[in-house]
């Protein structure tokens, strides 16, 4: 190759030689502008990160928010206040938009729909919330009025109870009467009236024994006096008249239609005493409540 160089012509070689000349200083030239760029870039890189460990916040590094818990009304706490129990401050401006709505923490638990409270935050405040007696229900005062009262009435029935010795009439006794007697209330009271209904009126003081658990210390309280029952015109009922009675049943109420039906109108109660349904225990307790 050198030798084919040395035979050309000068003016080629000189041509040759220039060439070469331009190649070596342009790569010189690139060579100096790359590292010039590349020393700035890792210039302006430093500085980069400079700033930003400068301006960017360090959130690892903000205090926390000190919290105080103090007894507090939903309905009247100002926001500092609020803040200061934890809450966060997009949860104290949705109280303050429900309060301007027009809404009430009428409950502890009505504080417990605020948005985004949690219920490790409901459990932490609900000792420290006090609702304003303002804030409640008016029925309310109508419902601790008629408390009161039912307590009141409830005292006075039991400071008027009859002494030993003492009596009422059974057949002509109210609730309010009844409950004067030792042993009965408004429960035993009701069931008496409703008893004495459905039989038609009371001929024996031991009926009451008919009612579920009755108190039997509480007989000797009641007295009969010249009792005047409600009689069952027994050729004339029919079988669902006739069975609401509680001395007649379905089945007895059936074998007194039936027995009508093939033997005519009754004339005694005797006419029964065959039937397994009526023993004498039922013809004598129903004797004073029929007619023929």
């Amino acid at each position: 190759m050198w030798r084919e160089f040395l035979y050309m012509q000068r003016s080629d070689r000189r041509i040759i030689i220039a060439l070469l000349c331009i190649v070596v200083v342009a790569l010189f030239v690139v060579w100096l502008s790359g590292g010039r760029k590349e020393g700035k870039y890792y210039k302006n890189n430093d500085s980069i990160d400079s700033f930003r460990q400068s301006k960017v916040p360090r959130y690892y590094a903000q205090p926390t928010r000190s919290v105080r818990l103090v007894p507090f009304d939903p309905n009247t706490a100002d926001s500092t206040l609020l803040l200061g129990l934890g809450l966060e401050p997009w949860q104290v401006r949705n109280i303050y938009k429900y309060r301007s709505r027009g809404g009430k923490y009428r409950r502890k638990e009505d504080f417990a729909r605020l948005y985004g409270l949690t219920v490790g935050q409901y459990r932490l405040l609900e000792p420290y919330i006090r609702i304003s007696s303002d804030y409640q229900p008016a029925y309310t005062l109508v419902e601790k009025s008629d408390r009161t009262s039912a307590f009141n009435h409830s005292e006075s029935v039991r400071s008027n109870k009859l002494l030993a010795g003492e009596t009422i009439v059974l057949n002509t006794a109210d609730t309010a009467m009844l409950q004067r007697v030792p042993g009965i209330g408004p429960y035993f009271a009701r069931k008496i009236v409703e008893y004495g209904e459905r039989l038609g009126g009371y001929v024996h003081v031991d009926q009451l024994d008919e009612i579920d658990d009755f108190p039997s210390s509480s007989l000797s309280y009641f007295v009969i006096q010249s009792p005047s029952v409600r009689r069952l015109n027994v050729n004339k009922l029919s079988l669902q008249e006739l069975k609401r009675h509680p001395y007649i049943n379905y089945y007895r109420a059936r074998a007194i239609v039936d027995y009508r039906r093939l033997h005519g109108p009754l004339r005694s109660l005797d006419e029964l005493c065959l039937l397994r349904d009526f023993p004498d225990s039922i013809i004598s307790r129903l004797q004073p409540y029929v007619e023929f």
